[in-house]
């Protein structure tokens, strides 16, 4: 069904095409059972499945972390936000599967190299300030391209995002929380905090995507509101958001070029290294392998699970048919 949908099609001018964009161009909500181009539900299905594949794969440099919190309460916390990010990841693949792809067929081209996951999950959690610095500025970056997808075209998508949102903010402000207590404690966990950010700092500028001039799919998909924000424009709100925070902390943004502009009303920055970002994009980032082997285990390790829901499933559908 999937590979039937993917298929590549020309510039639609019929009736129905004109119609769903008139309805998206009125700000309508477009409802799983509604007519749609193949484009629009293709590019849904890529940006929804990665959006919860990179909440399932983002538990990972976390979970690094929950054994080894400094305190019982930071273990707890935590833990919790561990727990959120896997939720965040089952109420996007729920509204995925609105679109007609499964759950295991997501998954399977996570493993196979077919789709993708944020790149800002390849990089190592090394220090406790890490966790800060993911909460802080990781999950900065992602409300940031997430509280505008709570009006986006597909109806699914947009109402999953309420709750992912809502959750979101308190991550950011346990990793601020978490940074403001190094800033202020003794000079070895001010250097810390300092060295996370300087090594997060650069990947977390990625997460918005490449620049305009550079996306493949940023037009299309804010001609079907599916996004809302070009990815520059999000990334320049980022740093205008930021910067005033590392300020508070008493940290250093690493971009000698950083600089307010009065004209643009914002920050002029430096571009993040792109080559690195295609680098890893193409596999080759520092965790990107042991990322993809912890969830071609986790699938593996599960087989016996799905092999026995299925199995009961075939029992109870015989049974049924049995009995009438």
């Amino acid at each position: 069904m999937y590979a039937q949908m993917v298929k590549s099609e020309a510039a639609d001018d019929s009736p129905e095409a004109i119609s769903f964009q008139a309805r998206i161009d009125a700000g309508e909500k477009i409802e799983p059972k509604d007519w749609m181009p193949a484009g629009y539900r293709k590019t849904l299905i890529r940006q929804i499945g990665q959006h919860a594949h990179s909440e399932i794969v983002g538990q990972l440099p976390e979970g690094n972390w929950i054994t080894r919190a400094p305190t019982l309460e930071r273990k707890a916390i935590l833990l919790a936000k561990v727990q959120d990010e896997a939720g965040h990841g089952l109420y996007l693949y729920c509204a995925a599967e609105t679109l007609g792809v499964s759950r295991d067929d997501l998954t399977e081209m996570l493993l196979d190299g077919r789709m993708k996951y944020s790149s800002i999950f390849n990089y190592p959690t090394l220090t406790w300030a890490d966790m800060g610095a993911v909460g802080w500025l990781v999950d900065g970056a992602a409300i940031m391209n997430q509280v505008p997808l709570q009006r986006t075209s597909y109806g699914p998508y947009s109402r999953a995002m309420i709750r992912v949102c809502k959750e979101e903010s308190f991550h950011q402000r346990k990793g601020f929380d978490i940074m403001r207590k190094m800033s202020n404690g003794t000079p070895a966990q001010k250097r810390m905090a300092q060295d996370a950010l300087n090594r997060f700092w650069e990947p977390s500028l990625m997460m918005f995507g490449p620049s305009d001039k550079d996306s493949v799919h940023s037009a299309q998909s804010m001609a079907w509101k599916i996004k809302m924000n070009t990815n520059d424009e999000l990334r320049q709100k980022f740093v205008d958001q930021t910067v005033p925070q590392a300020d508070y902390l008493g940290l250093t943004v690493p971009d000698e070029t950083l600089k307010w502009n009065d004209e643009k009303g914002g920050y002029d920055f430096a571009e993040p290294d792109w080559a690195e970002f295609y680098e890893v994009l193409k596999g080759n980032g520092p965790c990107n392998r042991e990322r993809l082997a912890a969830r071609n285990k986790a699938w593996d390790d599960g087989a016996w699970v799905r092999d026995g829901l299925s199995a009961y499933g075939q029992k109870r559908a015989a049974r049924k048919v049995a009995a009438q």
